[in-house]
């Protein structure tokens, strides 16, 4: 029996996941590890909190699963994206916080650029808007906070890398500085169309060559773990972006095929072939995986705040005590009661863009309740979906016939019966929903024989349970104006 470990590491904790040859999960481990705010729009982690609740939870996970790391094929790691890291190459000591993807310090820095001239050439190369969401601008503010770093940067003594490049790194004791294609391109420092990193990008946001990791395929075998005991030997076969991992574990391997993660953020990713696309419409394009050195690309639209909206309505109002109690709550009533909740806590993401756009609730009177809140959080992930949704079939010229979905907030099954209201089309849950764990290890397999192809993988995929919309055309419409109207007054808040 051939075993796959997939290290999960997310936004807010880290997991390890082993497959049998089927695809089937066996054990799971998982740990949250704390995020650090220290000033209203940043948000950190603490690199080697990262690091040892990883590797942790990959010992137990094998643990768990009976086995040991002689009988696992291989390890493939998935992982959170434009999280920027910097750390010391002979210590291997982080020198600064990690910056998350969420944190928006550097929306003046991109507004800059921008007012510069600068987008329309950034966007042609990358594929990616300008927005402080990316690491190009992150790692720039940590070289910038601090005028012996970016000397110490200019003369190779540090590394810069996203997740996957830092677990890598650990795990292999410094001897692997490497990033795949995927994550790659979530920099802004990229060629989405080479998949090699772009000297006039490199200029633009003013990063030395010598900080960055080498790009390698997303599906091959790297080097072996030598620095956790328990997880000596085991090969390192993938490395990707955990929304383009969602994509192949939803078996999307052929355009047109599209599936959406709700996470910590919600991501809609659509398989698009082996052209890239500069789409409009605030859609992005991202090279989806590289195999063998072939890259495939997908269209993709992401917002920041889709399940940590459930987190917040537990952790910062306290109306719940478990993320599961949501759905209940809000089933308790028959409609958010006139309620349309924008939870742009970190600013608005695809289609809109707009850095400076702020959480906000509309529509409150005497008679709202924690019920009608709780069901307006979840529509108000289920609208943005819909919003990343028409904005790729505009950009994609053509309509889902489906969408497959996946991540922690796929199991509330009101969420998706509102999403196939919305989105007036089926909405498809598979049997397996660890979906980014799974495809990581399925990239990790393809690398080592485990699986002949992608074929095989396909067939391996199954569906869960199905949602068709039911909702009248005429209340979805409305919930999906009255959305609109909200989003447009949440805009340029801070700037207010």
């Amino acid at each position: 029996m051939a075993y796959l470990l997939a290290l999960d590491q997310g936004t807010t904790s880290s997991r390890a996941i082993v497959f049998d040859g089927a695809g089937v999960p066996i054990a799971v481990a998982q740990r949250e590890f704390p995020q650090i705010y220290p000033a209203p729009g940043w948000v950190e982690h603490d690199p080697e909190t990262l690091w040892r609740s990883q590797s942790e939870v990959a010992v137990d996970a094998l643990a768990g699963a009976g086995i040991r790391a002689r009988d696992v094929a291989a390890l493939g790691i998935a992982n959170q994206r434009e999280t920027t890291l910097l750390w010391d190459r002979r210590t291997g000591a982080a020198v600064a916080p990690a910056i998350v993807w969420q944190d928006r310090r550097t929306a003046d820095r991109c507004a800059a650029l921008r007012a510069a001239g600068r987008e329309g050439e950034i966007r042609k190369r990358s594929g990616l808007v300008l927005d402080p969401y990316f690491s190009a601008t992150k790692l720039g503010w940590l070289l910038d906070a601090d005028a012996g770093l970016r000397a110490r940067a200019a003369a190779g003594e540090l590394a810069f890398g996203t997740v996957d490049t830092w677990l890598a790194w650990k795990l292999t004791g410094g001897a692997l500085h490497v990033t795949d294609a995927s994550n790659a391109s979530r920099t802004l420092l990229c060629d989405l169309h080479t998949g090699d990193w772009s000297d006039a990008l490199l200029a633009a946001f003013d990063v030395p060559r010598a900080i960055l990791p080498r790009i390698v395929d997303s599906s091959g075998v790297l080097g072996t773990v030598t620095s956790v005991p328990g997880l000596a030997g085991i090969p390192i076969a993938a490395l990707v972006g955990d929304q383009q991992g969602a994509l192949a574990g939803q078996a999307c391997f052929a355009p047109g095929l599209a599936k959406n993660t709700y996470g910590t953020g919600c991501f809609l990713l659509m398989h698009t072939g082996t052209e890239a696309h500069i789409p409009p419409g605030g859609l992005l394009s991202t090279i989806a995986c590289r195999r063998a050195g072939r890259l495939t690309y997908a269209l993709e639209g992401g917002v920041f705040v889709g399940g940590a909206v459930v987190q917040w309505l537990r952790d910062g109002l306290g109306l719940v005590r478990e993320s599961g109690e949501v759905e209940t709550l809000a089933a308790s009533v028959p409609d958010s009661g006139g309620v349309a909740f924008v939870p742009a806590f970190t600013g608005l993401g695809a289609p809109h863009w707009d850095p400076y756009a702020r959480g906000a609730i509309f529509g409150l009177t005497r008679g709202t309740t924690a019920a009608h809140l709780a069901r307006a959080a979840l529509e108000s992930i289920a609208l943005q979906v819909t919003d990343l949704v028409t904005a790729l079939e505009s950009g994609a010229g053509f309509a889902l016939a489906e969408l497959r979905v996946d991540g922690g907030a796929a199991a509330n099954d009101l969420l998706l019966q509102l999403q196939a209201d919305l989105l007036a089309r089926p909405v498809v849950r598979p049997v397996v929903t660890e979906t980014t764990a799974l495809g990581a290890a399925w990239l990790a397999g393809l690398a080592t024989g485990v699986w002949r192809d992608e074929a095989e993988l396909a067939h391996l995929w199954r569906a869960e349970r199905r949602f068709e919309p039911r909702m009248p055309a005429a209340d979805a419409e409305s919930l999906r104006q009255r959305w609109q109207e909200a989003v447009s007054r949440s805009r340029g808040w801070i700037r207010a």
